[in-house]
């Protein structure tokens, strides 16, 4: 039976469902809706009004005046000296443009403009920003450092690492940084509504039935017991709570469970039922720490491991912001455990100095390893002086989410963590060590049939990962991203015949990523069917209209198929959104010399030498036409 709440309608449960449900929630039945903050906020406006206002409630706006906490005065401007880029952001009416060109001398030889869509970040640490090109979200290259007051490029972005405006906002960024997002089916980055800011329900969970039984009048008395209806944090066994925040202060490396989904994670669960998070276990040394890395911080701490009994909200109020908390509150719990204060150390000078503040002495301020331009409090409780001087050591992954974690997922941990962070092949080779574990466990063939690929597509070793895929039909895999990498290995080692079924699968499983479809393309064109690849370039175009591959390759379609005109349209796009693309440049300048037009030809090679004068397609072109 369903009934109609605010507009929205939900099914009653029979209450086994409960029954089967960890801690027993209402909340943690797959089928319970939610129901949006709004609905939160008609019964609970007091903690409504004041979330608004913390760091969460802040994590995600519309690119508006209001919500940028940036400073546009004076026309700031950064410059990717890898890349040889400039980046503006400026305000055209209300929409907020970033502004990326590339100058020779006093001309602007690029120019390229995109509208943010979405701030993400609340401003206490950044403002970055985010593009929305027909569904599809994608990260700016610049991001404001609001404690600096500086704009710069967006972490990960700098040192030759910049993906200019093409990297993919996943589900599993959108998951943590904002309420729960409806994706759009078959796509890695695409959704059908976008929420504004994390809402009530990450915490407590979906309310559906919780609203249903108090407006049908069953309330409980929740002085002297629990609501089931409704996730309350601070009632979780430790371990539970401690994972409802570690859901997204706890960054590191993550993999998720054969099967598993972004989205399968609600209050109450355990993490690793879900997915497993890995950090790099460091001997010696700090090691430094990421940003949201809190709470495996405070894990590391004295206080935490002596009590057993230390959460989040051992010091934090969610419904609080942490700049309009005093400082007592946080230094509280520490004088609970030590003697009211009594038991500090330091001279009362110092202690008087310092405010009398055990939490800024004791978990300082520091910057991350991964987010430039911020200091963040260390979460770590720790004596001022006895951190070990000098460099950490890598001493190997650690599952930081399962005590005991399967041979097989160290293996996957150590491929994520090469692809995320690393390109050590020392990692591949621990990789290979427990996958090799992991076949004396006897683990689920399809599992390990689609690691061992993972790894050999990593170890470039293509003709194994053929002879691998060779062994399988591509129908008996449901991942599309293992369908993918057996797809590459045949394309690599010149078997785009072979390939192309594997790509199609890719496709199949993901048809709304335009990745897979761009290599599907490849392997037709490849293959010779023209216009069955011609259909494919369009079909990626479709769904992310600045892809300069496809746009240059359907070019060259084009002039093979002697549409000239459509041809040096499609090529010359591809260079305007792409200044570093060569091959739609190159095809180009041999178009402008088929065509009559030498002059043009001779303009475009020069350029090509000057930034990429080492290029063997470059060189061959200047070399034939003998220009310098």
């Amino acid at each position: 039976m369903a009934v109609v709440l605010f507009g929205l309608s939900y099914c009653r449960f029979n209450a086994e469902a409960v029954a089967e449900s960890p801690e027993g929630y209402w909340a943690q039945v797959d089928t319970v809706s939610y129901v949006g903050m709004a609905t939160c906020a008609s019964c609970h406006p007091n903690h409504h009004d004041t979330y608004q206002h913390t760091g969460m409630g802040r994590s995600f706006g519309l690119a508006t005046r209001d919500r940028s906490d940036a400073d546009y005065a004076g026309h700031p401007q950064v410059y990717d000296k890898a890349m040889d880029l400039y980046y503006r952001p400026f305000w055209a009416g209300d929409s907020l443009k970033i502004a990326e060109f590339r100058l020779d001398g006093k001309d602007t030889i690029h120019y390229l403009v995109q509208t943010v869509s979405y701030v993400i970040g609340s401003g206490q640490h950044t403002n970055s920003h985010l593009i929305n090109r027909g569904g599809y979200l994608f990260q700016a290259p610049i991001t404001f450092y609001t404690q600096e007051k500086r704009w710069d490029l967006a972490p990960g972005f700098s040192d030759g690492h910049n993906s200019r405006f093409s990297r993919l906002i996943e589900t599993e960024c959108m998951t943590c940084h904002n309420g729960l997002p409806q994706p759009l089916t078959g796509s890695l980055n695409g959704y059908e509504a976008v929420p504004t800011g994390i809402d009530c329900e990450r915490c407590h969970g979906p309310g559906a039935e919780h609203v249903r039984q108090k407006l049908a009048g069953i309330l409980v008395d929740t002085a002297n017991e629990i609501d089931y209806t409704i996730v309350h944090p601070g009632k979780l066994p430790l371990e539970a709570q401690l994972d409802l925040c570690q859901r997204c202060h706890l960054q590191g490396v993550t993999v998720l469970n054969d099967g598993s989904d972004w989205f399968d994670f609600r209050p109450g669960d355990r993490i690793a039922d879900h997915w497993n998070i890995f950090l790099p276990d460091f001997a010696g040394g700090n090691g430094g720490f990421l940003m949201a890395s809190q709470a495996e911080r405070l894990r590391r701490s004295a206080c935490f491991v002596a009590t057993g009994g230390i959460s989040c909200m051992t010091c934090h109020n969610p419904h609080q912001s942490v700049r309009n908390t005093p400082r007592a509150v946080f230094n509280q719990p520490c004088k609970d455990c030590h003697g009211g204060g009594s038991a500090c150390k330091a001279t009362l000078a110092v202690r008087q100095a310092g405010g009398d503040d055990c939490s800024r002495c004791h978990m300082p301020r520091s910057g991350s390893v991964d987010i430039p331009h911020v200091t963040i409090t260390d979460h770590k409780v720790s004596i001022p002086g006895k951190t070990p001087p000098g460099a950490a050591t890598f001493n190997g992954l650690e599952c930081l989410t399962d005590e005991n974690p399967e041979a097989i997922t160290m293996a996957r941990g150590y491929l994520r963590f090469f692809e995320a962070f690393s390109t050590d092949p020392a990692m591949l080779d621990s990789a290979a060590h427990y996958l090799s574990l992991a076949a004396r466990q006897s683990q689920e063939p399809g599992l390990m049939q689609r690691t061992r690929l993972h790894l050999l597509y990593l170890q470039k070793d293509y003709p194994a990962g053929a002879a691998l895929a060779a062994t399988i039909n591509p129908a008996a895999w449901q991942d599309a991203w293992s369908c993918y990498r057996a797809g590459e290995c045949y394309s690599s080692v010149g078997n785009t015949e072979r390939a192309l079924p594997w790509l199609a699968r890719a496709v199949e499983l993901l048809p709304r990523h335009p990745d897979f479809r761009l290599k599907y393309a490849n392997a037709l064109a490849a293959q010779g069917q023209s216009e069955a690849a011609a259909r494919a370039y369009a079909e990626v175009l479709k769904q992310e209209p600045n892809a300069a591959h496809a746009w240059s390759n359907l070019g060259f379609l084009d002039l093979q198929r002697g549409d000239g005109a459509s041809g040096e349209r499609r090529l010359r796009e591809a260079a305007r959104l792409d200044p570093d693309y060569l091959p739609a440049r190159l095809h180009l300048a041999q178009w402008y010399r088929a065509s009559g037009r030498p002059l043009e030809s001779t303009v475009l090679v020069k350029q090509l030498l000057k930034r990429h004068g080492t290029d063997p397609g470059v060189q061959a072109l200047a070399e034939r036409w003998q220009i310098r």
